[in-house]
Parts: C-alpha cells; structure tokens; sequence
C-alpha cells in the first residue's frame, strides 16, 4: 500500500505518491496562478487550486500505475495563511482567495499594532500584528464583498484556509475541518487553551459559525469522494506546509531547526510542550499536535526567497532558469558591494515592516546582471542570519536541515553555511512538505507506530561546513544589515503607499 499527499502550494499545485520508507514513487504538479490587481496585493483562484490538485493526483495515480484501492492513506498540506470564504451550499468562493502575501491590511494592522490589545494577540495567538495572517483578511471580504457579512451572519457561507477548503471540496462538502496547525495561523486561534478566541472573533468582527472544527495533525478528517479518484479514501493527515516540513525532517526533538526555501523562506525551531514567546519578533506558534500532545516552535518568516530568483527571472529577465543562478555564482567572484533587499511585499521577521520597499543598492559602473543575480541569492543567506540570531537567543543551534528547490544550488548551501557559522544538512528526499504530510497520514492508520519510527527513515544526501573567515562575514552581514535600513527608509519616504 501507497501514501497519496497533496501539496498545495503558493506557485503550485503537485500530488507525490510515496512507499512506506518516504521513497518517492510518482509525482505530477501544475502551475498556479497569480494576480496583482493592485500594488502589494496578491491573489489566487480557489477553484483553479481545487482543480489542479485533483488533475494531479489523478495524474500521480497514472504514473505510477496504481489504483486508488492502492492507496491507503491520503494527508493535505497547503500554503498557510491563504483566506477563503465560500459559499455554504454551492462551494462556490465569494471573493478569490487572498494570498498570505497579501499586504492590502497594512494599514488596519498598524493601527492595531499601536494600542494594547496588540500584546493580547501576541500572548493568545503567539503572532505579530500584521496582514500576513488571516484574521485581517476575512474581516476585508466580510466588509467589502457585498452582502457577504449578512450571508456569513446568517449560516450561509464558510471560511478555512486552503487545506479547509480542498477538504471540504473533495469530502464534496461533508467535512468542514483544518487542523491545529493551520488554525495557529489565523490569529484568531488561542494556542493556550486551544480553540478559537471568542475576544478575537469579536475584535475582527468574524462570525464563529463560519469557522471549521479543528482538528490534531493526526486525525480521521473524511473520505475523498469515490466520484473523483475512483475509489474512497481516507484524508487522515494534514499539517500547514513548514510544520509538515519540519515533520518530513524529522524535527522531533526539542531544540532541532529546519528552514525551507519555496517562494518564501520559514526557519522553525522545537521548542518542546513549552510556548516560549521570542523577545526578538519570532512567532510562537504549534509545530504539531499527535495523540493529543502539543509540540510548539518559533518560527522566523522570509516573505521572499525563491520568489526573488523568480522576480530576477521573469521581471528582470536576466536568467531564463533557476539552474543558471549557481553557474553565474560561482564565476562570479564577488558581488562588489550589490545587495539586493527583496521587501517586495514588505519584510518578515524579524523586523516586520509591511512598508518597506524593495532596492537594490551599492551600484557602480562596473555592477553587471552577474553582481545582481549573485546579490539576489546572497540576500536570502542574509535573511536566514536575521532568522537564525533571533534564534539564537533561545538557545544554541548547531546543524539547520533544509529542503525546499532552492537546495539543489550547491553554492548558495555553502553561502549559507558561511553566512550561518552552522553546518548545514540537505536530506535525500528534499520534498519534506508532502513528505511530513504522508508519514501523519500512515501515522494515523499504524502504518508508522512512532514518530521515532519515522524518524529513522531520515537520510542526509549532503553536509556543508562553514570555511568563511569570520571578519568576512561579519563584514558582507553589515553591509547588508545597512542595505536593510535604507529599504525601510524608502518606505518611509514613500508614505507607505502600496
């Protein structure tokens, strides 16, 4: 018997069927759509995602020759973040799905920010004040899409993140649930006494009838329809994607980091059973919670990680694939004091400044498409040592596990390892995500006993070692730390306009 996970990310859609010992057996993804229709706004169709992950698993089944008889358990893992309201009956969404990219709240969050109850949010939620959440986003729809807020009074529509409403629409309408982890991400959730936050519901002007039921990561959360895949089965894991990643690197122990690099990045330490709230602006939030036992973590949020290569790309056009990026590195000798600051849509932590612009700066005559491309991969390793300080202040770290499709660049792993002073471990299977989705989903079915089972199935593929002088360093860190304040100084003198 197979494992079937879903993994619905921010730029696509993929479904990977994997074996019993995490070895990927077939793997189909789709592109997703995005649409800007105004500055700093980002925005996705619902029913396009629902639709790829569905021709993808179908897709992945064929592959692989297998039946759905075949496959015992499907998990779901998903961008988190991602609001969508839709309609009760017709599971047709009200308003496309806002994107946790998103910045259309900013100025509603900076007045929120400003008066006390911010700190509330901060010890119930364990996040920051700030449209990156959802909480901002259902009151938007609610206040802005006509009718919508007397139809969601009324009983007539439901909100979930993008997990809730892919298994909503493959339970064809029989299960409205999320589980914990992405329920921690809406800010409206209390991960101290773990249920929704009545106050909270109250501050944001949210219905509680539009929430969906939560559940643990582990858990019998419905049935695919027997309509779609040709047989029923059983969705019996889900986890947003970085705790389903931290799971797939078998992050089990308290004290142990994973970072991935997708569009964004997200660093996420195990905290253990015990809520630590970050005086460095990292968020509090679950990491997991199986057979009733809550694990929670810091995270550290990179709004912008792959998605700069993809700017450079597609926007800039000075490369034409991902691979190329690694050739122009290593020939390039240096960058020559370019630093490339990526706040496209604001920066993450731990500054959390929805404001501040994105520059390239440090330009001489002599700046080429090679010194920018370079910059653009240098600025990621320079915001995973903004992450990794805040950190550190917790407590040691001394190996990051990464995945995501930035890994396969060796030398951006070793720039990072430099940049870091950490060893830096890349596993076999870089696909984490949908990995740490599949083991909850044979973990609810004893497929798995324990997570130490799962835990032996981690293999590494490759270790890079920190060989960076330390003035170095130090010295390219603070150039990019100036890059940094001069970024949020455009902001400034831009009013915050988006």
């Amino acid at each position: 018997m197979f494992l079937l996970a879903i993994d619905q990310g921010t730029t696509n859609s993929r479904a990977i069927i994997f074996d019993r010992t995490g070895k990927v057996i077939s793997l189909h993804e789709i592109p997703l759509k995005q649409s800007f229709p105004y500055p700093a706004w980002v925005e996705q169709d619902a029913q396009e995602m629902f639709d790829n992950t569905l021709n993808c698993c179908r897709m992945a089944l064929t592959n692989a020759k297998l039946s759905a008889k075949q496959i015992a358990a499907v998990g779901i893992s998903n961008q988190r973040e991602t609001t969508i309201i839709w309609d009760k009956r017709t599971g047709i969404p009200v308003y496309p799905a806002i994107v946790w990219q998103d910045r259309r709240t900013s100025n509603l969050c900076k007045q929120l920010a400003s008066t006390p109850i911010a700190k509330q949010i901060s010890q119930r939620t364990g996040l920051v004040m700030d449209p990156y959440f959802s909480a901002t986003k259902v009151q938007w729809i609610l206040n802005h899409v006509e009718g919508a807020r007397e139809r969601a009074e009324k009983g007539e529509l439901l909100f979930g993140t993008v997990d809730c409403f892919l298994l909503w629409k493959l339970t064809q309408g029989k299960t409205h649930a999320t589980d914990i982890t992405n329920a921690s991400r809406t800010m409206l959730y209390n991960i101290n006494d773990l249920c929704w936050d009545k106050e909270l519901l109250n501050l944001f002007t949210i219905p509680a009838n539009i929430l969906p039921q939560v559940l643990d990561n582990t858990a019998m959360f419905g049935e695919i329809a027997a309509d779609f895949l040709g047989a029923a089965i059983p969705v019996t894991g889900m986890a947003g994607d970085q705790q389903a990643a931290a799971i797939g690197q078998a992050c089990f122990t308290k004290g142990m980091v994973k970072a991935t690099y997708g569009t964004g990045c997200f660093m996420l330490l195990n905290t253990g059973t015990e809520i630590i709230h970050s005086s460095h602006q990292l968020l509090t939030t679950i990491n997991y919670r199986i057979h009733q036992q809550t694990v929670y973590g810091l995270e550290g949020s990179i709004f912008s990680a792959g998605s700069t290569i993809e700017w450079l790309k597609d926007k800039l056009q000075m490369i034409q694939h991902f691979a190329e990026t690694e050739i122009i590195a290593k020939r390039t000798a240096s960058s020559k004091g370019v630093y490339l600051v990526p706040a496209f849509t604001g920066l993450g932590a731990p500054y959390w400044d929805a404001h501040a612009r994105g520059a390239i700066l440090g330009l001489t005559l002599d700046s080429g498409k090679d010194e920018i491309v370079r910059a653009g991969l240098e600025c990621i390793a320079y915001q995973t040592r903004d992450l990794l300080d805040a950190m550190t202040a917790h407590g040691e770290l001394k190996v990051l596990r990464v995945d995501g499709g930035m890994v396969v660049n060796n030398w951006f792993m070793q720039f990072l390892s430099d940049m870091l002073a950490l060893e830096v471990h890349r596993p076999v299977c870089t696909e984490t995500t949908a990995l740490g989705v599949a083991y909850l989903a044979g973990l609810q079915i004893g497929m798995y006993q324990s997570l130490e089972e799962i835990a032996e199935h981690w293999k590494m593929s490759s270790g890079f070692t920190a060989n960076m002088p330390s003035t170095q360093r130090d010295e390219l860190y603070q150039g990019w730390k100036h890059a940094v304040e001069s970024a949020r100084l455009l902001g400034v003198l831009n009013k915050g306009e988006r």
